[in-house]
């Protein structure tokens, strides 16, 4: 962490090249829990920077993007937000996780700088931030359509759901409820696991004892991975579904022949029948040496949207930045790096095209491509 720290300071940017550079820092989970997730992101918001900056930049200006290490944890991830804040940013990146991103979103409203973040909590957007973005979908978004293929896809009746005790998680289990709700579908077992937690015998022992026809699986990818083991090893039979977490290819790395046969919807994935993904995901894999998952092509959609906004205004100006961006389409004929056509709403939320998706001998394999909601 302190060479972390440091390379922030050092990069810190001088008011002599301030002309030459634009600062744009990445807040996120580089340790802890988060990790996975958080080098994904970091990952991908790289390599777009070093295609832009050999390009010349943006408008003419450097991007200047120090990475800090949030430990995985709220309170650190506020102390850092406040850290780079006192540098003037352009748009702040960053936090991954939704209890992070929560807690520093009131530090950038206050401040009147844009920050494009990767969680997923359906309450980041629902508090009238003005300068909160997604480049994922939020779970208001995701959950209907998760749902609908609980109910049209497979037929289901009955549902148990596995979730874990933070703010992503609660986010998505409440909203997930609401969906199933509106759709007659009973959920027999409702059961919250911890973030980190490292055994799910027990937790196996009820879902079975519920004897669900679906099982909704809505955890961190470690935990995913543990789940689908303990799951494999009790001989658990019914259809285990997930959202995005589940089909991540960390979880498919990290299960092995447990992952095999979980479905679900996925919003972004590098399996994705798109070849603007495909072409980033070959990229990704040769300059890091891992498959990214669907938090490197977030970090990566990030930079582009801010270029492209940037370069549409024609100069760089915070508020105008934020104007903007609501209500704006990105397609990919106007910028290839977005990679997929997308809309940010008036809320910050972002509707594009997603997938449904099923692991097949290790790998995802994607079975149908699901339309913006707003169209």
């Amino acid at each position: 962490m302190k060479g972390i720290l440091a390379a922030g300071i050092i990069l810190a940017p001088a008011t002599a090249n301030a002309q030459t550079t634009v600062y744009i820092p990445n807040i996120v989970e580089l340790s802890g829990p988060g990790a996975v997730s958080g080098t994904n992101w970091r990952d991908g918001i790289i390599l777009a920077i070093e295609e832009i900056n050999a390009k010349g930049g943006i408008l003419g200006r450097r991007i200047d993007t120090p990475h800090l290490d949030t430990q995985s944890d709220a309170g650190i991830s506020r102390a850092q937000m406040q850290k780079v804040l006192d540098n003037n940013p352009y748009v702040v990146l960053g936090p991954v996780f939704s209890g992070s991103v929560l807690v520093d979103m009131a530090l950038t409203q206050a401040a009147e700088v844009p920050e494009i973040v990767g969680g997923e909590a359906a309450a980041i957007t629902q508090k009238g931030d003005p300068y909160v973005f997604r480049t994922s979908f939020g779970q208001q978004f995701s959950m209907p359509k998760i749902a609908n293929y609980l109910r049209d896809g497979l037929k289901a009746k009955s549902v148990a759901i596995l979730w874990v005790n933070n703010d992503f998680g609660k986010g998505g289990r409440d909203t997930f409820l609401s969906e199933m709700k509106t759709r007659n579908i009973q959920v027999v077992a409702d059961i919250s696991t911890e973030q980190g937690q490292a055994d799910f015998s027990a937790d196996v022992v009820k879902i079975k004892a519920a004897n669900a026809e679906v099982i909704f699986v809505y955890t961190n990818e470690e935990e995913s991975a543990r789940f689908l083991k303990e799951a494999k090893k009790q001989g658990i039979k019914a259809p285990l579904i997930g959202e995005t977490t589940l089909l991540s290819q960390k979880v498919i790395e990290l299960a092995g022949d447990a992952a095999n046969g979980v479905k679900g919807h996925v919003g972004l994935s590098a399996d994705a029948p798109v070849p603007a993904v495909q072409e980033f995901a070959a990229k990704f894999k040769k300059k890091f040496g891992y498959a990214n998952d669907h938090n490197g092509i977030k970090g990566y959609i990030a930079i582009y949207t801010i270029k492209h906004v940037t370069e549409k205004m024609g100069k760089f100006d915070k508020k105008l930045f934020v104007e903007t961006l609501h209500g704006l389409t990105i397609k990919p004929e106007q910028e290839p790096g977005i990679l997929m056509e997308a809309t940010w709403d008036k809320n910050g939320d972002i509707d594009r095209a997603s997938f449904l998706a099923e692991v097949v001998d290790g790998k995802q394999k994607i079975v149908e491509v699901l339309p913006k909601l707003g169209k």
